[in-house]
This record gives structure tokens, sequence and C-alpha cells, in this order.
């Protein structure tokens, strides 16, 4: 059962740092896009729109998925710790403590993942409804219908 260990270990918590790189370079394109976007090069709502909500989407399915994906972790180390203690025939107390504390490292780094990530969509999606909000307000639209007239 040592493949599983190394695959909580190294297979989830690494998949989760990995989405956590991703998460973060996705906030930094956007920021910087947002940033410095020209409202004027925009004559449709819906364009500009489609612009600015680009890849909101894979960070709210990161922020959304990585506590599960921690729970994942947690919940497999739980299991080794018990296959363990069923295979050796005996309990030792410190060994079974130092086996969840370690299964449950996968939950922190989930959470570490997340909370970050859902602080980063949200942010970008309240920039998007600005800007589309200085959009409406700078072509005489009330942003409700992206083919609609003034």
């Amino acid at each position: 059962m040592d493949w599983l260990r190394y695959g909580v270990d190294y297979g989830i918590i690494g998949f989760l740092i990995f989405l956590s790189v991703v998460s973060l370079a996705i906030f930094v394109e956007r920021f910087l896009f947002m940033k410095q976007i020209s409202l004027g090069r925009y004559e449709q709502r819906k364009a500009l729109e489609l612009e600015l909500t680009r890849r909101l989407t894979t960070l709210a399915t990161i922020g959304g998925n990585a506590p599960y994906i921690g729970l994942l972790g947690t919940v497999l180390g739980i299991m080794l710790t018990f296959y363990t203690i069923g295979v050796e025939g005996y309990v030792d107390p410190t060994r079974i403590m130092v086996g969840l504390a370690l299964a449950l490292k996968a939950t922190a780094v989930g959470l570490l993942v997340a909370i970050p990530t859902i602080a980063f969509y949200n942010y970008l999606l309240r920039k998007t409804r600005v800007l589309l909000g200085e959009w409406d307000m700078r072509n005489g639209t009330s942003g409700t219908c992206g083919t609609c007239g003034p």
C-alpha cells in the first residue's frame, strides 16, 4: 500500500499545487488584461462581455473543486491508516495519530488552493461587472440586452 501513500502525497497534493499555479496565472493574466482594456474598441456589449469573462469559469471550477480533491486525499490517507492497522494487527496510538494528521494535510492544501482562487474569481467577476457598467454608460444602454439599441 505504499503506492497509495505516494499517490496521496505526490499525486493529489501535487495536482492541487498545479491547480494553484494555474489559478494564479489566470488571475494575473486577467487582472493585467482588465487593467489595460480599452472599452472604446468594442462596438457590441456581448463581444466585450465574452472577452472579460474568458477563463473565469476555469477559476470557479478550480475554486469549487479543490476542497473535494483535498478531501479525496484525506479519505485515501485514512483508508491507508486503517489498512495498516488491520495488517499489523495491533493498535499503536502514535502511529494512528501521525497517519491521520498526514491524511488531513490533503484537505488543508485543498482549502489553501480554493480560498484564494474563489477570492480571485470574485474580484475578477466584480471588475467585469464594473467594466460592463462603464461600457453601458458610455454607449447609453441599460445592459439588459447585448444586441438591443439604446
